[in-house]
């Protein structure tokens, strides 16, 4: 069985979303490339121009990877999220956050990016940790 345990410290800054300070896990590690909202049965974008739909996408698509390796949302321990605009922060964590609840969120990282792969809006990479169940 994988043991995944939430840090947490008010000696460093508070998370201000749906994510921890940090995840101490134990088990088989499990790292999901980087994913961008393409439709797996066509190759096509996903939401040109809409980054909550382009993360609605995302997430599928990651969630089928973590499905296929025997993984589910509650395993993923860290993510990092490259978006071509902050601006679109808030758009992205309204569709992201619903995907974790925020007592058992991973750690995350979100960065701004010049340019992603087809020039989509996001870009989102996950670390999970499986065991036995």
């Amino acid at each position: 069985m994988n043991d995944r345990r939430i840090i947490r410290t008010d000696n460093a800054p508070a998370p201000v979303g749906p994510y921890n300070q940090a995840i101490a896990a134990s088990g088989q590690m499990l790292f999901v490339a980087g994913q961008i909202p393409l439709d797996p049965q066509t190759g096509d974008i996903v939401g040109a121009g809409d980054v909550a739909k382009q993360t609605q996408q995302v997430m599928a698509n990651l969630e089928a990877i973590l499905k296929a390796a025997g993984a589910s949302w509650e395993d993923v321990v860290k993510t990092t999220v490259f978006l071509t605009d902050l601006q679109n922060f808030a758009a992205m964590n309204q569709v992201y956050g619903g995907y974790f609840s925020k007592g058992n969120a991973p750690a995350r990282a979100c960065v701004e990016v010049s340019r992603l792969p087809k020039d989509v809006l996001v870009e989102i990479e996950c670390i999970a940790v499986v065991g036995t169940r």
